[in-house]
Formats: structure tokens, sequence, C-alpha cells
């Protein structure tokens, strides 16, 4: 699918990257970090036979603008939950991954934003969290968007690589490193890694049991971002979640099993119409 970002919303004065596909009840799809809503593209056509599919590129990163600003938990819940009003699209089914996942539960219990079902995939949600990388790069951000431009895309290269089981060809690796080159987006994508923070995890994790709609866990058996204990434990912190290991996946699912993700999502909603 050509992936359209036709639309553009105003937020505090930076423009918002977004777009919709499909007719019937409204979904919304939320991308991770340092990812796109590209991540979605073979995964909301199918979803938009059943649901009008909202998608956007968060605040920092893809196609939306990249202020010289916080574009992580302190901003992106309020674009949320900011979008949702604009699109008429309160209690939607929310299918989120990696941060927006974070996002989400932000949203949810922070904003009072209501969702007909919930669905995480290799969620930001448990802490403590940061990579060997993210570590380094809190200690040493200025030498890291100094870094020569080559150097740069092969850490990139590396990090988006480490995230599938499968291998990406130059096309799909493509798609996810172009945000993040040129001067700007060096700058951009050391800056969105250096503002991650437990604080913001730890502000909703004690508030999980007052998730106000069904909640489906999805989980790569072999994410090395986000370890599948984090996974066992938010399921544990939910009242009646459902938690599912996807085998010969990573981190990002989308790439290594887009059939389980449409498969698990759509099921739940058939589950969620046949019981009204």
């Amino acid at each position: 699918m050509d992936w359209q970002m036709p639309e553009q919303f105003d937020f505090e004065g930076n423009a918002i990257a977004w777009g919709v596909i499909g007719e019937g009840p409204p979904a919304v799809v939320m991308h991770g970090s340092p990812f796109s809503s590209i991540e979605w593209r073979r995964i909301a056509p199918w979803l938009a036979r059943h649901r009008r599919v909202f998608y956007y590129d968060m605040l920092g990163y893809g196609r939306s603008a990249k202020p010289e600003a916080d574009v992580l938990h302190g901003a992106q819940n309020r674009l949320f939950a900011t979008l949702v009003k604009h699109w008429g699209a309160e209690r939607s089914d929310i299918v989120a991954h990696d941060f927006g996942g974070s996002v989400a539960l932000r949203a949810h219990l922070l904003d009072g934003i209501n969702y007909r079902s919930l669905v995480l995939i290799d969620p930001v949600a448990i802490s403590p969290q940061g990579s060997a990388l993210v570590q380094a790069a809190r200690a040493h951000r200025d030498v890291f968007t100094r870094l020569p431009a080559y150097v740069h895309e092969a850490i990139l290269r590396a990090y988006v690589g480490a995230a599938v089981k499968r291998r990406l060809d130059e096309g799909e690796m493509r798609l996810y490193l172009d945000p993040w080159l040129g001067d700007g987006g060096q700058k951009a994508f050391w800056r969105q890694i250096t503002q991650m923070d437990d604080k913001y995890s730890e502000e909703v994790e004690w508030r999980y049991s007052e998730i106000r709609c069904p909640v489906t866990i999805l989980w790569g058996a072999e994410d090395e971002f986000i370890p599948l204990k984090d996974g066992q434990e938010l399921a544990r912190r939910i009242p009646s979640a459902s938690f599912t290991v996807i085998p010969n996946a990573k981190h990002l699912v989308q790439e290594d099993a887009p059939e389980a993700i449409v498969a698990a999502v759509l099921d739940i909603w058939r589950r969620q119409e046949s019981a009204t």
C-alpha cells in the first residue's frame, strides 16, 4: 500500500500528519518509537474493512513536525486526547504498539479518554526501562548528535534491525530510516531517545487496575527491546487482560507477524459485536 498521510492537524503550532481509511465505528492505530505510522501499512487496510481507522505520526516522528521540545510522554498523551476530539473518535477501538501503548494508557488514565477496547503490542508500560544505547545517549547526547552521518545511519540500521526477527529488505529499512536522516533528523532521533524517562510510566503503572475497557496484550516471543517478563507483569496488573505470546517475532511484530495482529484484533472485534 502507498502509505498516504494527506491530513495535517495543528498542535500547539506543530504540524501533525495523519490519515484515515475505511468505514464503520472508529479505531486508532498508534505507533512506537523510533518508528512511525508506516509500521501499520500492511495491517491498517485489513482493519479498515471493519472500522474507520485513524492513524498519525506522533509529534517528533515520521512526517510530523520535529520541534526542539518534549516529544515523549509529557506531550504525546495531550496530543492524542486532542486528536480524538478533533476526529470525533471517542470510544474508539485502540491498537497500540510500544511507546504508543504508553500514550494510550496515559491518555486513558490521566486524560479520561475512554476506549471501546484496547490492544497493546509490546508496550512501554513497566519500569525500569532503557537499553544500553538509551543509557549511553542520555549520558552523552551531544556526542551522539554530532556523530558523522554514516555512523549515525549505521547505528540506526542496527537499532531497527534488532527489532525484527526477519531481515528487512532495503526498501523496508528505508521506510524506518529516512525520517531520522539529515541534520534535523539526526538531532530529532537522539532528542527523543534521551527524553525517555521511567517517571512517566511510574505515574500510571500503579493505576492499571483502573482501566475501564477490555484489554488484550500481544507480545513478540523474542522481543529484545522489552522482555517477555514485562508483558507478563503487565497482564498481572490489569484485571481480566488476556495475554498472547506471538512466536517467531521480536519487538516489531508488525513486520515479523502482521497476520497474527490482524487475526487477533479482528477476533476481538467480532466477539465484542456478538456480545452486544
